[in-house]
Formats: C-alpha cells, sequence, structure tokens
C-alpha cells in the first residue's frame, strides 16, 4: 500500500465516528432522491442532499458547494449512466468532494421494472462504501497509461469489460468504460503497484470466468 493510500484510508478512519452501533459520516453524503436518503440513514447516522434526479439547479449546486466548505461532501448516486453523470457534474462544479462506490450487483432492484439504484442496496454494502471513499488528488509522476490497461486485458480482451467491472469493485471506484477508468485510476492517485496487486488477486480468485 502507498504511502498516500495509506494517509487516506487513516484520514477517513477518522472522519468515520461510531455511536453505538451506528456508523456516523462527517461529511454530507449528496444522493439522488429520497429513497436513497431513507436507505443510508438505515446504514448510518448521516446529512444528506437529493439533487432531485439528473437535472441539478443551480440552487442545488450552490447548496452542494456550501456543504463542501462547512463540512466536506461526499458523493453517493447511483451505479448507472444517470448517476455517473450527476457525479461528474457535480465533481466539476465542487472540487474536492469525496466519492463513494456501490457495486452494480449490489443494488440491483427485486423488480426488473425498476432502475438500479442505492435505496434497493443492504446496509452492509451501504457501509462498505461509505468506508472506502475515494478523494480526488493530483496525478502522481508515474501516472497509470493506456498501455498498462491494455498489458491487463481491461481493454482489448473479449473479457475486458468483465475484469474492469472486477477491478472497479475491488479498488470501490466503481465501474468505468475504459477512457474513464484510465481518468479515475489516475484522479484517485491509485498507484501502478496497486493496479498490479490488485489485478493479481482478481486473477488469482478466479472471478473473472464467473
Amino acid at each position: 500500500m502507498s504511502k498516500n493510500r495509506y494517509n487516506n484510508d487513516v484520514h477517513q478512519f477518522n472522519n468515520l465516528q461510531y455511536r453505538g452501533m451506528a456508523m456516523k459520516i462527517k461529511e454530507i453524503i449528496v444522493v439522488e432522491g429520497k429513497n436513497d436518503t431513507n436507505k443510508i440513514k438505515q446504514a448510518v447516522e448521516a446529512d444528506t442532499i437529493e439533487t432531485g434526479g439528473l437535472t441539478l439547479s443551480k440552487e442545488t449546486i450552490q447548496l452542494i458547494k456550501h456543504a463542501q466548505q462547512k463540512r466536506g461532501v461526499i458523493i453517493f448516486t447511483d451505479p448507472d449512466f444517470a448517476g455517473n453523470h450527476i457525479r461528474r457534474k457535480i465533481a466539476e462544479a465542487v472540487p474536492g468532494c469525496r466519492h463513494a462506490y456501490l457495486p452494480k450487483k449490489d443494488a440491483l432492484p427485486n423488480n426488473i421494472k425498476e432502475s438500479v439504484g442505492i435505496e434497493h442496496a443492504s446496509l452492509d454494502a451501504i457501509r462498505l462504501a461509505l468506508k472506502n471513499v475515494q478523494v480526488e488528488q493530483k496525478p502522481s509522476s508515474e501516472s497509470i497509461t493506456h498501455d498498462d490497461l491494455l498489458r491487463h486485458g481491461l481493454i482489448g480482451a473479449s473479457d475486458a469489460k468483465r475484469r474492469r467491472e472486477l477491478l472497479g469493485d475491488h479498488l470501490h471506484i466503481g465501474y468505468a468504460n475504459a477512457k474513464q477508468l484510465l481518468k479515475r485510476l489516475n484522479m484517485f492517485n491509485i498507484s501502478r503497484d496497486e493496479l498490479n496487486e490488485a489485478m493479481l488477486s482478481i486473477l488469482e480468485s478466479g472471478k473473472e470466468n464467473d
């Protein structure tokens, strides 16, 4: 584990307080809707801001900016196209936010007519995501490159999509296409050694063949 990664983990741990059996989150969590808020409040003690869907109003952005200045913000949107779109918009407008990612498999609804969402996740899955928040950082001098993704079969291979999904779950950075994955790996300052270790663990587990 890199020194930066260790320092981030310590900082995250210091921001997680326990009151009885409930985990208390210092930062304000940004979610998409009321159902997400209700589920998060079952899992942890936290305050939320709801975006109200795909459209982000100026008032909501200003509220998130104020929250970031006062307490810090964790963006925790649904693991789908709309959720990723909202996440990018907020991150662009409010620099320095933390990011919590929920694996898509943990957000699947029981009713096939409903879309994936945090509201469908188990309480343990939500707690795990919030324990592993990621922080945007300036890329190190040894950034991960397109060649690294190619070498690990994350692009150009028949099972590349599955490998990216498993890597996103393993590193708690969510699923992304090749372009977005490269951006996230460097944005969260994940080292080449961490990437190598993660892929080795995935291959040894045999999950890429599931």
